[in-house]
Order: structure tokens, then sequence, then C-alpha cells
């Protein structure tokens, strides 16, 4: 079959626009796309993502062509890591003859998960994400997870005859990390962000418990009370112990059972930006 190309056609978006506006991002969103993500355990893993792709329109572009940004896509089919990223975006710059380019890359990643006392498994499912940019200076990579998890109140515990409110949250963790010395950044594992941050909570959160599991959890929240603000302070300071982290946002979520309303805290830190405040007060 042959395709033919007529380039007589208008090209509409390459035309001028005299407002004198530049557009920060202009792009596609709610794409759903089959990547491949790597797997600590099994190497790889299939799923199916939901992906934003954008670029910076400059002021004298009335628009950009948004089917470049599925060839694009198209001519990266496969693996999608911080290995690829950045091929990734440099594409879409050159393509679209973009300053810039941006690509979120959202998944539901599946772990098989093993109850604490019966040893029953399942698959647990976390959301995650890739967030990377490519401009003049250079290429930022960021991968994060979202954690289910349980935290039992430390003031009710203390203030009540029996028993104490327990609820769900979820930790999400954003992490930049340090590049290696051929270039690209470090590797962090998903699997490793969120073991820290089931770590970090009164319990985990399980797929599938029998009776005996259940009784289990219940007792190793209660004797590992926790607030927000413990959670949060707990996967911060393990997160600034790791070297090969330079930046990372925590946000953590309780969703109160004994409330209308829930709980949250955050933290951000950039291991630069430290670093050189303790120098300066050393001076």
């Amino acid at each position: 079959m042959t395709i033919v190309v007529d380039n007589t056609m208008p090209d509409i978006q390459a035309g001028s626009d005299v407002r004198g506006i530049p557009i920060d991002q202009v792009g596609i969103t709610e794409l759903k796309y089959p990547i491949v993500v790597l797997d600590q355990q099994d190497g790889r893993q299939e799923v199916t993502a939901r992906l934003t792709m954008s670029v910076g329109l400059p002021h004298h572009f009335r628009g950009t062509h948004m089917s470049r940004f599925i060839e694009v896509l198209n001519d990266h089919r496969g693996e999608m890591t911080l290995r690829t990223f950045p091929s990734i975006l440099q594409d879409l710059r050159r393509r679209l003859d973009a300053e810039n380019a941006q690509l979120t890359v959202e998944f539901t990643y599946f772990l098989e998960r093993a109850a604490p006392i019966t040893g029953s498994t399942a698959l647990m499912d976390y959301e995650c994400r890739f967030q990377g940019e490519s401009n003049g200076s250079g290429d930022d990579f960021v991968v994060g997870v979202d954690v289910p998890v349980a935290s039992l109140c430390p003031c009710s515990k203390a203030i009540s005859d029996y028993g104490a409110h327990n609820q769900r949250g979820h930790i999400e963790i954003l992490v930049r990390s340090r590049k290696s010395a051929d270039g690209p950044p470090e590797i962090i594992w998903i699997e490793e962000l969120i073991a820290l941050a089931e770590e970090s909570a009164s319990s985990r959160v399980y797929p599938l418990l029998k009776r005996s599991d259940e009784r289990h959890v219940t007792m190793e929240a209660y004797d590992n009370p926790a607030f927000v603000e413990d959670i949060v302070r707990s996967v911060a300071s393990r997160l600034m112990g790791d070297a090969r982290v330079m930046w990372f946002q925590v946000h953590v979520v309780n969703l109160e059972s004994i409330h209308n309303h829930n709980a949250f805290a955050r933290i951000q830190w950039a291991r630069e930006a430290r670093e050189s405040t303790s120098s300066g007060q050393h001076e």
C-alpha cells in the first residue's frame, strides 16, 4: 500500500500568531498506551500507562502539531524508564521545534504480597509515576509512588481505656536521583520506595488476609502508633540518608476514621540546598 502525502495542503498550526504570548505547555493528555517498566525481581513488567506529553510553544507560533506526539511515542515503543526518557524528550523537542519538552507517565504497578502469618499470596496494586523534562540546560527525571498504609493514633491509644482509632492512609514519594558517572541518573527502584513507605507506617496494607493475619496486622498497628507527622519524618529521614537521592517530596495523608476530614503532612528537601546551607553555618 502506497501512502500519498499531499504537501500542498495548508499547515495552519505552523502559522504565525500576533498576540505575542508564549505558551508554557501544550500537548496531549489522558493518552493510554502499553509500556514496559523495569521490575526489580522479574526484570520487566508490562503495564498500561496514562501519558501526558507537552512542549513549550514560542509566542510567534499559532499552534503545535499534535500528531507528532504520537509519532514520537510510537518510535520509542517498549521500555520507558530513566534510561529512555532523555531520548524521547529530545525527539519531542526536535520533531516539534521546541525549546523544552515534558513527559508524565502514570501507571498501576503490581507486586505479589504474602500475608504475614499464613503466607497467602495475592497481587497488590500501587500507583506510580515517571515525569521528565528536557530543555536547553539539561534533562530531568523524577520517579514517584503512592503507597497505601495503615496508621494508628498515638493520642487515641494513650487516652483510651482500651483500643485506639486507626485508618488507612497514603504515602506519596517523589524522588530525583543523583546522576551517575556516565551521565544517566542512578536507579532507585519502585520496590525500594514502596518498602520504605510501608516500613514507616503503623502497619502495611495487604490484598489478602486470613483471620490469623488480620489478628497480627491489628496488633502490629497497635504496637506501632504513628501520627501523620511521625510517618512523614520517618520517610524523609531515610531518604536523606540515601546518597543516591538528590531531591524528594513526601506527602502523607491519613483518611481519618473519627473525623469528617483528613490529616496530611508534607516535606520537600534538596541535598544541594541543604549542604550549601550547612556549609554557610560553619563559616
